[in-house]
């Protein structure tokens, strides 16, 4: 095997770093992968960089055992190599690289007066989780450490930074910084002007160059190659491309990346992204972010996915374990997964809300894991399970429900990430509760390192003038298979029931977060 002819994605997602290496026919040749977990710290959650540093070096050991074991080799080069990270956040460095704060995560809700006041005069919805909100909540707290600011960044583009030496990043994981041009590619001009009279500050000066999908984004330098493997065995010199957030990664992931196509990604978060061909009104539930070649896309992110499940899933196993019974944990989310389909479509009037945190959709800044039943519901395993999978939708539909009555057009809808890995289940229930058929490509599962090891293949072996659409329908999926599921009307139905209760019931999950403390 000609290492050159390879490319790597790594991606630091929010419960694991995971890592591909791709042949020049877009087959995965082998992986690796770290568990870790967020902090939460003094309020905050985190993640320290001695920990990102490891989880990255632990990675891609794992990915060079398993290039070991099944080709003999070691793995010391390769044609390319692209980062990856979950989106937004927030992690500012003096001019001497100094972290100057705590890596402020997109799962913090800690940012709505400084959000909304960038709404309101960007006419332009601002998140709480983008770097710009951060930055500004910290100008608004007079946080000491703002006036020693050279530079703001988010993961990824640290990442990048280390193995290259450059502050640059996509223009898809850009648009999680401050908003995009589309027109251009660049950061919006009048918008960074408004910004700089608000705060006196060169917004710019602080702020990545973006780049775009195919672009040169530098090589990896020989002080990054042992970042990345200490053992001094990874070669400098190879080329890096345009770090992406996992919104980008999972549009290349999906070929979702042309106008009137979308996505949902649904693990410890989800979020929906669908490129749109019109103009959207302003609604807080809907950001505008972009593809990674920086057309807009309309991106409904929640906070809160899979993390309830998890947690139950858990207990489940601890119950088993009591009696003695060893079971894989795959095998148990698989048999819970399809008890779910043999719920009642409305969940037997089971409730759940699945926040482990604050949740900017339904306005929610801390967050209350919670479950609610009557006396006279229906408490069977199958609609406990079918309760928590659409609680893990709920908020995502939300914000799908705004883009109906948009009436955005969507041709696809493709789905990926953990949620759908267990065949037809994820897939049927998010189809009810978008009432669209959703699609997922046996590439599925493998989620954001692998849509980043495309557009590092798109940026090695593209040619000339060749589109990223062009280059993903063409060479990559052309001949992928893939599953379609359309919800029945009775589970479609069933869903905007529980979706009533939901929200008539909103009030409980409020008065848990005032009152459980």
């Amino acid at each position: 095997m000609d290492l050159k002819d390879t490319v790597i994605g790594i991606e630091l997602g929010s419960t694991r770093i995971k890592s591909v290496l791709l042949s020049r026919n877009h087959a995965v040749l082998a992986s690796g992968s770290f568990t870790w977990e967020n902090s939460l710290i003094n309020g905050i959650w985190t993640y320290s960089l001695d920990e990102v540093e490891k989880g990255l070096q632990a990675c891609f050991a794992d990915l060079k055992m398993d290039v070991q074991h099944k080709f003999g080799i070691k793995l010391t080069t390769a044609g390319a190599i692209g980062i990856s990270a979950m989106m937004h956040g927030y992690l500012p460095f003096d001019k001497n690289d100094n972290q100057l704060c705590e890596f402020r995560t997109w799962r913090n809700t800690i940012t709505a007066h400084a959000a909304q006041e960038l709404t309101d005069e960007f006419g332009f919805n601002i998140p709480q989780r983008w770097s710009i909100a951060h930055l500004y909540q910290a100008i608004l707290n007079h946080e000491a450490h703002v006036p020693d600011i050279s530079y703001i960044t988010t993961l990824a583009g640290y990442v990048h930074y280390k193995l290259s030496g450059k502050k640059v990043m996509g223009v898809g994981e850009a648009s999680g910084m401050f908003p995009i041009d589309s027109k251009t590619g660049q950061f919006d001009k009048a918008m960074v002007i408004k910004f700089n009279g608000l705060t006196g500050l060169d917004l710019l000066s602080m702020l990545p160059e973006v780049l775009t999908a195919g672009d040169d984004a530098g090589t990896l330098t020989k002080a990054g190659a042992l970042y990345l493997d200490p053992s001094g065995e990874l070669e400098e010199g190879i080329q890096l491309v345009p770090c992406e957030g996992d919104a980008g990664t999972g549009m290349a992931a999906t070929n979702s990346v042309r106008v009137r196509t979308g996505n949902v990604s649904a693990g410890t978060s989800d979020f929906a992204m669908v490129v749109v061909d019109k103009e959207l009104k302003v609604h807080r539930e809907i950001d505008m972010v972009t593809t990674p070649t920086g057309k807009p896309v309309a991106m409904v992110h929640c906070n809160n996915c899979t993390s309830d499940i998890n947690a139950w899933v858990n207990l489940f196993k601890e119950n088993l374990e009591l009696f003695g019974l060893e079971i894989d944990t795959n095998t148990l989310y698989t048999k819970l997964f399809k008890a779910a389909l043999k719920g009642e479509n409305n969940c037997g009037e089971l409730m759940s809300y699945n926040y482990f945190s604050g949740e900017g959709v339904t306005d929610l800044d801390e967050g209350r894991p919670l479950f609610i039943r009557k006396a006279d519901s229906n408490f069977t395993l199958a609609n406990f399970m079918r309760t928590h999978m659409y609680s893990a939708l709920a908020t995502l539909k939300i914000g799908m429900d705004i883009l109906a009555e948009e009436k955005v057009a969507i041709d696809k809808i493709y789905g990926h990430g953990g949620f759908f890995k267990t065949e037809e289940v994820g897939q049927r229930m998010l189809s009810a509760a978008i009432n669209a058929p959703v699609s997922v490509m046996q590439t599925a599962g493998e989620g954001g390192p692998y849509g980043m090891a495309l557009l590092a293949a798109y940026v090695l072996w593209r040619d000339k003038n060749e589109s990223l659409e062009d280059y993903l329908d063409n060479r990559v999926f052309a001949s992928c298979e893939s599953s379609t599921v359309m919800a029945k009307k009775s589970e479609v139905d069933g869903f905007n029931k529980f979706i009533r209760n939901y929200k008539n019931c909103l009030e409980v999950e409020r008065a848990a977060i005032r009152r459980f403390l």
